[in-house]
């Protein structure tokens, strides 16, 4: 998975809600979560995003390397950071 920084991370999200036709298209054409077109991949600048388009029960979002926003009408927000790495142990 690539390292990014919630800027970059954003940056990406951003491009990728742009091709799906911005913010209100996702966020105002919810789709059924069993359609085929619930989800779309696009990749941008190499890195792999992964758009959901909400529905009544869930919001839309957007993921990207473990960074997940959130999309609502006329922005984008953060809505969960990727884990952070735990150092390995000291080897006794």
């Amino acid at each position: 998975m690539v390292e990014l920084t919630e800027e970059r991370a954003y940056e990406l999200a951003t491009a990728a809600v742009d091709l799906a036709g911005g913010t209100r298209e996702v966020y105002r054409n919810p789709r059924h979560p069993f359609s085929r077109d619930a989800k779309r991949d696009y990749v941008v600048e190499g890195i792999e995003i992964e758009l959901r388009h909400g529905e009544i029960s869930s919001p839309a979002i957007v993921t990207v390397a473990g960074w997940v926003f959130e999309i609502h009408d006329e922005e984008i927000e953060l809505l969960v950071r990727p884990p952070k790495r735990r150092p390995a142990a000291p080897a006794e």
